[in-house]
C-alpha cells in the first residue's frame, strides 16, 4: 500500500536549514485538512554560536513551547548537576577528615552546610515541592551560585597559605562543562555565568598570588600559568557549547517529530473521519461496521467461506417511501444535460436534508426516483408519520420549483409499510438497497398514485393513529397491480396539527446548512399547515436564480475564495490549537516512565526484547562526527596547555600531530555519510556501515580516547626527570621564604604536575560527548583514563609529586593527603560523575526511541483505518470521484460532473430471477434466495478484475440488474493516454466498446457456468449503446454516482425490449463492434418508447481473437479460435 512506507526520521544537519512542510504520505502534495509550516531557522538569540549553529523554530509561539519542554526535559539533569555538587562537597569532607587538623574546621563546616543544601534542593526538585515559576527561574541560577560559593570557599579556606595558579582549575573547568549538559537554560544565559564564573576565579587566583609573592613574582611564569588555566577553561567552554548544541539538536529532532506525527495523526484523523461520514452517508454504520470487520480477515480465514460474504439483514416494521418526478421529460428537454444535473442535484440535496429532519434512510436514487426508509436500522413507533411528513415536504419542495421553471413538474409520493431485506449485492460499488415483496408494493404505490399527493397503502393507515386526515386513493383503478393484490389505498389530505412526538413538528424548511449557499426551496409551516413559505416573492426569485441559471458567475472560484477567507481566519487558531495538543501530547509521554514497562537490564540498560535491541542499536545518529570532533578540539586545547606550561617538553608537539591526524581521520571517517555528496561514495558507505555495526562504533569511539589518553601518558612520562632532584635542590626549595615565589621559579612538570591530571579531566569531558555509545563501554573508557593516569601519579610522578608538596607545604605537608592521591581521587570522583550522567543520557535516548516507536505504531493504526475506509468508499465510488469528494469540504452546490463524448453503456437483468425469489420460511423470508443473486453479481464483478476489463466501470445494480460502462476511467484510455483524440483511428477509439462487449458475452458464460453447478436455469437479457453522456454525481452529502443521458436511456430500452439469452445494440453500435470480429444476427426495426422505430441487432459472439493494446490476445470462452 503506497500510503503505509516505511517510518523514517527527519533529518537535518548543521550544513543548511531545513524547512519542514507537513504533507500526508498518501497524497503527496495534497495534504488535506492541517498543513502548517515549522521551519529551523539559522537565526537566533544564541549569538556565541557560529551563524549557521544557531537554531530556532520559526513560529515564535513554537519555539516558546520548544523551550518549555527542553526545560522539561532537563529538570532531570538538573538534578544530576546537584549529585554532582554533592559529590564535591563529599570529596571536600573526605580529604579533610582523612588527616584532620583544627584549622580544617572550617572548611568541614562549610562543605557540611554546602551538602546539606545539596540535599534539601534534590529533594525539593524530585518532588516538585517548589512553585513552577521558581523552580524554572530561580533554581538554576541559585544552584551555579552555590556551586560557585563552593569552589571559593574551598579555595580559599584549603589553600590559605599555599595558593598556586593550578588550584581548584580542574573543579572549576569540570563545573563549568557540568552547567552545559545540565542547566535548563538557554545557551547564552549559560555561557554568560560560565565565563563569569571562569573569569572571576581566574581574577581571584592571580590577585591572591601576586599579593602573597609581592617582590618575589614571577610574573613571566605566572601569567603562563593563568593562560594555561584559561585554555583549561574556554576548553571545557567550547565542549560545552557543543554538548549544548548536539543535546539542544536532539531534543529539538525530538520535539519536531513529536509535531509532524501529531499532525499526521490529526490530518489522518480527519480524513479517516471525512472518509466515514461519507461512508456512513452511503452505508448503515452496522453494514460499515461488518464490512471492515471482514476486510480485517486473513486471507486463509476467507477462503475457508463457502460462499461469497453477503451483508443483508431483514428489518420489519418499517415504511418505504418512492417518489417520482412527474413531468420529469418536459423538465429535461427545457435545460442542457448540466443544467438538468445541477436541479437534481440541488433538489435531491435538499431531499436528503428533509430525510435527516424526518428520520428517513436514503435507499437510492434512480434517475428522477428517488426513494427511502424509515425504521431502518433503528425501530421507530411512529415510522409510517415520519414517512407521510417526508412525502408531504417533498411534494410542497417540488411546487415551488413547478413556479420558478414553469414546467408542468410535480411529485408521485407512495408509502407502504411492512418488512424488507436490507444490504449490499456483489464485491464492487456496493450500494445499499431494500429486497422484499413490500418494496414491490411501496414502488406499485408510487406508481399508482397522483401528482401532487402522498399514497398510501392499508398498512400504513394501520400504523397512523389518527394524525393525518385521509381519503380513498383508488389506487387499483391506476395499477393493475394493486388491482389483482386488493390492496386498498389512501390519500392524505393536510396534517391535523403539528406533530410533536419523538421530534417530529409541523415545520418543513428546506435550507441550506451555510448561510451564504443558494437556496432552491424555503417552505415553513404557517398555521399548523405545509405552505409556501412567508417571505416575500422577491427574495426567493433571486435566490433561485442562482440555481437554475448555472452560468451565474463563476460560483466555484466564489466558493474558493471564501474557502481561502475562512482558512485565513483560522489559521492563527489552528496553530494555537495544534501547540496546545502538542503540548499536552508531549506532557502525557513524559509522565509515563516508558522503560519501566519495556524490561530493561538494570545494570546495563538493554532491552530484554533483542529485537527492540537490535532496532535501537541500528539507529543512525548524525552526531557522532560532532562528537568525534571533541576529541580533535580536546587534544588542540591539551597541546596549546602544555606548550604554556613546559614550552620545551617536544614530546607534547610530537604527540599533537600524530594524535590530531588519527583523530582527523577517525572524525572524517565518521561525518562521511553526513555529507555524502562532498566524500566518495566508498567512504560514505563505510562510513554508514560504521554508524549502523554496534561494535564498530565503539571500536571507533574507542580509538579515539584511546589515542587522547595516550597523548596524556606519552606527554607525561617524557616529563620525568633524567635523574633523581638533588640535595641541595630540595634544601633551596625548603629554605625558600616563598613556597610560591620558588614553584613560580621552575618551569614543566617538576613545578605544575596538576596540569597533566586536568588532561585527564577533559579526556573524560571527550568520553562524555560521544553518542550511540553504551554507557558500559564509556564507563570502560572512564576507567581506562583514570587507572592510566592514577598509576601515573602515584607510581611514575611519586618523586614529582613529593617534591612538588615538599616545596610547597613544607612542613605543612604532614597534615594534608597526598598531591597525587587527591588528584587521582578528583579524576575518580569525576569519572563517577561523568559515568552517572552517561548513564542518564542513555535513559533519556532510549525513552526517546520507544516514543518515537510508539508514534510510529499509532500513525500505523491510523493509516491502516484509514486504508480500510478508503477501501470501502472507492469500493462504493469509482476511485476519481472518491477524491474529488475527500479532497475538501463539500457543500450541497458544488457539483461534480464530468461529460464523456464516447463511451459504452451496457444493463444486464436475470428476467427470470423475480420467478425464483420468495419469502417462504424455507428461504429464511428470501434472504437465501438473495444470497444466490449475491454469488451470480459477485461471479461478474470478479470479471472485472481482469486486466482486459479495466476500462469497464460498475456503476450500479438494480434489482437483478446489472449496470456497467466503458471509457469512463479518466486514468485509463484504452492504453493511448499519451494520445490525442483525434490522433487516435476508430479502432482505437472505440477498443473500450469492444471489451464492454467480450464482458457482456463472458457474463453469460459465467452465468452459465452457476447454472450448471446449481441446477438453474437464469439467463440474462442484455442491452448494449454508445455514445456521449454526463457522469457526475447527485449530493455532496449523500453523493450518488451516475450517468445520464439519452446513451443510457437507449442502453436500458435495449435491455427492456430485449430476448432472454441475447444481447440487443442499435445500428450504430453493430456498425462498430462488427469490425472487431463480432458476429451479430438482425433483429430488424422494434418500438422503443420516446425514440420510435430503432433498428436491432443481437450480439451472438465474436468469431476471432481479441486485439489489445499491448499486442497480446486473451481467448474468452465464447470466442472460437481460427485454426
Amino acid at each position: 500500500m503506497p500510503r503505509n512506507r516505511a517510518f523514517s526520521e527527519p533529518e537535518y544537519s548543521a550544513e543548511y536549514s531545513a524547512d519542514c512542510s507537513v504533507t500526508l504520505p498518501s497524497d503527496p502534495g495534497q495534504a488535506v485538512g492541517r498543513t502548517h509550516e515549522v521551519t529551523v531557522r539559522s537565526s537566533g538569540c544564541c549569538l556565541c554560536l557560529p551563524r549557521f549553529m544557531r537554531l530556532t523554530f520559526a513560529p515564535e509561539s513554537l519555539e516558546n513551547l520548544y523551550q518549555t519542554y527542553f526545560r522539561r526535559q532537563r529538570h532531570e539533569t538538573l538534578l544530576v548537576l546537584v549529585v554532582f555538587a554533592a559529590l564535591f562537597d563529599s570529596y571536600i569532607i573526605v580529604m579533610c577528615a582523612v588527616v584532620y587538623t583544627g584549622d580544617k574546621l572550617a572548611s568541614v563546616v562549610v562543605a557540611s552546610v554546602g551538602l546539606a543544601a545539596d540535599v534539601l534542593l534534590y529533594l525539593l526538585c524530585q518532588y516538585r515541592l517548589l512553585p513552577d515559576r521558581i523552580s524554572r527561574r530561580v533554581v538554576p541560577y541559585a544552584l551555579w551560585v552555590l556551586i560557585a560559593a563552593q569552589i571559593f570557599c574551598y579555595l580559599g579556606l584549603n589553600y590559605a597559605r599555599f595558593h598556586q595558579a593550578s588550584d581548584t582549575v580542574g573543579w572549576q573547568a569540570f563545573f563549568s562543562f557540568s552547567f552545559f549538559l545540565t542547566l535548563p537554560l538557554r545557551l547564552t544565559p549559560i555561557v554568560l555565568i560560565t565565563a563569569v564564573s571562569c573569569g572571576v576565579h581566574t581574577l581571584v587566583l592571580g590577585v591572591t598570588i601576586a599579593q602573597q609573592q609581592q617582590e618575589d613574582i614571577q610574573g613571566a611564569a605566572l601569567g603562563r600559568q593563568l593562560l594555561a588555566n584559561i585554555v583549561i577553561f574556554v576548553c571545557a567552554i567550547t565542549v560545552g557549547i557543543m554538548s549544548y548544541y548536539m543535546a539542544d539538536r536532539k531534543h529539538r529532532k525530538a520535539f519536531l517529530e513529536a509535531r509532524q506525527s501529531l499532525e499526521v495523526k490529526l490530518n489522518l484523523e480527519e480524513q479517516s473521519q471525512q472518509q466515514e461520514r461519507l461512508l456512513l452517508s452511503i452505508l448503515p454504520k452496522h453494514i460499515a461496521d461488518e464490512m471492515l470487520q471482514d476486510m480485517k480477515k486473513e486471507a486463509s480465514q476467507k477462503e475457508m467461506q463457502q460462499f461469497n460474504t453477503m451483508y443483508m439483514y431483514r428489518h420489519e416494521n418499517v415504511s418505504i417511501l418512492f417518489a417520482d418526478i412527474v413531468g420529469f421529460t418536459q423538465l429535461s428537454s427545457s435545460c442542457s444535460a448540466q443544467e438538468l444535473v445541477k436541479l437534481l442535484n440541488e433538489l435531491f440535496a435538499r431531499f436528503d436534508k428533509l430525510a435527516a429532519k424526518y428520520h428517513q434512510l436514503r435507499i437510492k436514487i434512480l434517475g428522477d426516483c428517488y426513494y427511502c426508509i424509515c425504521g431502518l436500522p433503528d425501530y421507530r413507533e411512529d415510522h409510517a408519520a415520519c414517512s407521510i411528513m417526508m412525502g408531504l415536504a417533498m411534494v410542497e419542495a417540488i411546487s415551488y420549483v413547478r413556479e420558478k421553471t414553469q414546467t408542468d413538474v410535480d411529485m408521485r409520493v407512495g408509502v407502504h409499510s411492512g418488512t424488507v431485506l436490507g444490504g449490499v449485492l456483489g464485491q464492487k460499488r456496493w450500494q445499499y438497497d431494500v429486497w422484499s415483496t413490500d418494496v414491490t408494493v411501496a414502488n406499485k404505490m408510487e406508481a399508482g398514485g397522483i401528482p401532487g399527493r402522498v399514497h398510501i397503502s392499508q398498512s400504513t393507515m394501520e400504523c397512523l393513529h389518527g394524525e393525518f386526515d385521509v381519503e380513498q386513493g383508488n389506487g387499483g383503478d391506476r395499477c393493475d397491480y394493486l388491482k389483482e393484490r386488493g390492496i386498498e389505498t389512501y390519500l392524505v389530505v393536510v396534517p391535523k396539527g403539528p406533530v410533536g412526538k419523538n421530534g417530529i413538528n409541523g415545520k418543513v424548511s428546506v435550507t441550506s446548512s451555510n448561510g451564504n449557499s443558494p437556496l432552491l426551496i424555503n417552505t415553513t409551516e404557517c398555521n399548523g399547515s405545509v405552505n409556501t413559505a412567508c417571505t416575500t416573492p422577491e427574495e426567493p426569485e433571486e435566490l433561485d436564480t442562482r440555481v437554475v441559471n448555472p452560468s451565474f458567475p463563476n460560483p466555484r472560484r466564489r466558493l474558493r475564495l471564501r474557502d481561502l477567507a475562512e482558512r485565513v481566519i483560522d489559521a492563527q487558531e489552528n496553530e494555537q490549537e495544534l501547540n496546545k495538543l502538542l503540548n499536552e501530547a508531549l506532557l502525557e509521554r513524559e509522565t509515563v516512565q516508558a522503560l519501566k514497562g519495556k524490561h530493561t537490564n538494570r545494570l546495563s540498560l538493554r532491552f530484554v526484547d533483542p529485537d527492540l535491541e537490535i532496532r535501537y542499536s541500528v539507529e543512525k545518529e548524525k552526531q557522532s562526527g560532532a562528537a568525534f570532533s571533541c576529541s580533535c578540539v580536546v587534544l588542540l586545547f591539551t597541546a596549546a596547555m602544555e606548550a604554556l606550561i613546559d614550552p620545551l617538553l617536544i614530546a607534547n608537539y610530537i604527540t599533537l600531530a600524530v594524535g590530531e591526524v588519527l583523530l582527523l581521520i577517525l572524525t572524517i571517517c565518521s561525518l562521511a555519510a553526513i555529507f555524502p555528496r562532498v566524500f566518495p561514495k566508498k567512504l560514505v558507505s563505510f562510513s554508514s556501515w560504521i554508524d549502523h555495526t554496534r561494535w564498530a562504533r565503539n571500536t571507533w569511539a574507542m580509538a579515539a580516547i584511546f589515542i587522547l589518553i595516550l597523548a596524556d601518558i606519552v606527554d607525561m612520562l617524557s616529563c620525568l626527570p633524567q635523574a633523581p632532584v638533588s640535595g641541595s635542590a630540595m634544601v633551596a626549595l625548603s629554605s625558600s621564604s616563598s613556597s610560591s615565589s620558588a614553584l613560580s621559579g621552575l618551569e614543566g612538570c617538576l613545578c605544575n604536575p596538576k596540569y597533566y591530571s586536568y588532561i585527564a579531566v577533559l579526556a573524560l569531558m571527550a568520553t562524555t560527548m560521544l553518542v550511540q555509545v553504551s554507557h558500559m563501554v564509556k564507563l570502560t573508557l572512564m576507567l581506562l583514563i583514570t587507572v592510566a593516569t592514577g598509576i601515573v601519579n602515584i607510581y611514575s610522578w611519586r618523586e614529582i609529586f613529593d617534591h612538588y608538596d615538599m616545596a610547597r607545604f613544607q612542613d605543612y605537608r604532614s597534615y594534608l593527603v597526598p598531591s597525587k592521591f587527591t588528584m587521582t581521587i578528583m579524576i575518580f570522583i569525576m569519572m563517577i560523575s561523568f559515568y552517572y550522567f552517561s548513564r542518564h543520557v542513555e535513559k533519556l535516548a532510549r525513552t526517546l526511541f520507544l516514543w518515537k516507536i510508539e508514534v510510529h505504531e499509532q500513525k500505523e493504526k491510523v493509516y491502516e483505518m484509514r486504508r480500510w475506509n478508503e477501501a470501502l468508499v472507492t469500493n462504493m465510488l469509482p476511485e476519481h470521484v472518491a477524491r474529488h469528494f475527500l479532497g475538501s469540504k463539500k457543500r450541497d452546490e458544488e457539483l461534480y460532473s464530468q461529460s464523456y463524448d464516447e463511451i459504452g453503456v451496457m444493463f444486464a437483468s436475470i428476467p427470470n430471477f423475480s420467478d425464483f425469489y420468495t419469502e417462504e420460511s424455507i428461504n429464511n423470508g428470501g434472504i437465501e434466495c438473495l444470497r444466490f443473486l449475491n454469488e451470480i453479481i459477485s461471479d461478474f464483478d470478479s470479471l472485472l478484475d481482469e486486466s482486459q476489463f479495466r476500462c469497464i466501470t460498475k456503476i450500479k445494480t438494480i434489482g437483478s440488474t446489472y449496470m456497467a460502462a466503458s471509457g469512463v476511467t479518466p486514468d485509463i484510455s484504452n492504453g493511448y493516454a499519451c494520445l490525442k483524440k483525434e490522433e487516435l483511428s476508430d479502432r482505437e477509439r472505440w477498443q473500450h466498446l469492444a471489451d464492454l462487449a467480450d464482458f457482456a458475452l463472458a457474463m453469460k458464460v459465467t452465468l452459465m457456468n452457476i447454472n450448471y453447478q446449481s441446477f438453474n436455469n437464469f439467463m440474462l437479457r442484455i442491452g448494449l449503446n454508445k455514445g456521449g453522456v454526463l457522469a457526475g454525481v447527485i449530493g455532496a452529502r449523500k453523493p450518488h454516482y451516475d450517468i445520464w443521458g439519452n446513451t443510457v436511456n437507449v442502453a436500458s430500452r435495449m435491455e427492456s425490449t430485449g430476448v432472454m439469452g441475447n444481447i440487443q445494440v442499435v445500428e450504430d453500435c453493430y456498425n462498430i463492434l462488427k469490425e472487431y470480429g463480432f458476429r451479430f444476427v438482425r433483429r430488424g426495426p422494434i418500438f422503443v418508447k420516446g425514440k420510435g422505430e430503432l433498428l436491432t441487432y443481437f450480439l451472438k459472439g465474436r468469431d476471432k481473437q481479441g486485439s489489445f493494446i499491448n499486442g497480446s490476445s486473451v481467448t474468452l470462452p465464447h470466442q472460437v479460435v481460427d485454426s
